[in-house]
């Protein structure tokens, strides 16, 4: 459920708090590298290894480095799991060891996009150009999303309902607000949920033959010749928790949820609303529920693609929402330094607003020569020393999907 804007933000709901945060990308394995690189405002773009991209027009993208094994994690456990898997598990680790958690019964709510895709074209590539037939059923097997993180909670010693949540690139965030609503009305004390995405070839060669990716391989939000996206893969993952419950065990919560928010335009199947009508349904949706009004919000991080119709449709919605305090907004897009990892992207954001919360910077807009005209607020092109309490980050999908989450720094 999300609150819609004719009605209250709903009584009798349980304060929701974060209390463990995971994340693994291009930038970083943990929390500290990925906070080390934004605070120094690095981008993590490097030649793709993982397959073929000679013809492709790009050849670049937000590549993890990947350990060949992970401690308590048996080998043959670890070969088991898919590129993606693997990912989502090291994340999920550290998520769990923050919130000073090791497994138990909890609901896992995973946002994902391509899942296993990988897996699946390895199952083609050996229909078609191979003559043995060997591991075929096992590929249609670990093909599936289910299998997949059924078996990285079972590394995880984690029991509880499995939820997959698959909605193009807003899915992350998704995933994380089905969380918070799970939490807050009462069904669970406590949730892992976050999103992941690897590189796999048939969606890098899909958004390159849809002209989506930037030539050069570094992309520019918000610029005002901003030409293209690049993709990045990795994991966010947060231990989202009743306030009370976590109290009661002891925990430091990392930060609050106030809200979330989602909302689909119906506008197109790949382009947004060029006036960016759901995300402003999203951003005031939230906004409302939580009690506050754009001014309050410290820090946005953006959606902010890089591509030439999302971001002018972003920085439109966001200017319609904030009116007259527009140019007071705090903005960044942290793609521009890890790329777009798809249906990770929100998870992955928004734990990189809680680095920021936690850690009391802006990370930056990077690449950006000139300012879109259509930006009104104060876009961070250099990470910023600055005092954060609350922030706030969009994502949005293929189809219209749009999802806002707001998180505040615990007092």
């Amino acid at each position: 459920m999300a609150y819609h804007a004719d009605r209250p933000h709903p009584p009798g709901l349980r304060p929701v708090a974060i209390t463990g945060a995971g994340i693994l990308t291009s930038m970083g394995a943990d929390w500290a590298g990925n906070a080390a690189g934004f605070r120094a405002g690095r981008t993590a773009f490097r030649p793709v290894t993982l397959f073929d991209v000679s013809r492709q027009r790009v050849g670049t993208a937000g590549q993890v480095d990947l350990p060949d094994s992970l401690p308590g994690i048996g080998r043959r456990e670890w070969l088991r799991m898919d590129r993606g898997t693997r990912m989502a598990l090291i994340a999920c680790q550290e998520a769990l060891a923050m919130a000073g958690l090791s497994g138990g019964a909890m609901p896992v709510v995973v946002g994902t996009s391509a899942a296993a895709m990988p897996v699946g074209e390895q199952y083609y590539l050996q229909a078609t150009t191979g003559t043995s037939q060997r591991r075929q059923l096992s590929r249609v097997e670990t093909y599936q999303p289910q299998y997949q993180m059924a078996a990285m909670m079972r590394a995880l010693d984690v029991q509880g309902p499995l939820r997959i949540v698959s909605n193009a690139c807003a899915s992350g965030a998704n995933a994380i607000g089905h969380a918070f609503q799970m939490v807050s009305e009462g069904k669970t004390d406590r949730v892992l949920a976050g999103g992941y995405d690897a590189l796999c070839q048939l969606v890098f060669a899909g958004f390159d033959s849809l002209q989506a990716l930037s030539p050069s391989g570094i992309p520019r939000p918000f610029d005002a010749v901003r030409d293209g996206l690049a993709i990045g893969e990795g994991a966010g993952f947060v231990v989202v928790e009743s306030l009370d419950a976590a109290k009661a065990r002891g925990a430091e919560p990392l930060a609050r949820i106030l809200s979330y928010a989602a909302a689909t335009d119906i506008h197109h199947l790949t382009q947004p609303h060029p006036e960016g009508d759901a995300a402003l349904a999203t951003m005031g949706r939230a906004t409302r529920a939580a009690g506050l009004v754009p001014e309050q919000i410290d820090y946005i991080n953006s959606h902010g693609t890089g591509t030439p119709l999302n971001d002018v449709a972003e920085a439109n919605a966001i200017t319609r929402w904030a009116g007259e305090a527009a140019g007071k907004i705090k903005l960044s897009s942290t793609k521009s330094a890890i790329g777009h990892l798809l249906g990770g992207a929100g998870s992955v954001e928004s734990v990189i607003c809680l680095i920021a919360l936690k850690e009391q910077f802006l990370p930056a807009s990077l690449g950006v020569r000139e300012i879109d005209p259509a930006v009104k607020f104060d876009l961070v092109q250099t990470p910023r020393e600055t005092a954060v309490q609350t922030v706030l980050t969009n994502s949005f999908g293929f189809g219209g999907a749009n999802a806002t989450l707001i998180f505040q720094q615990e007092r």
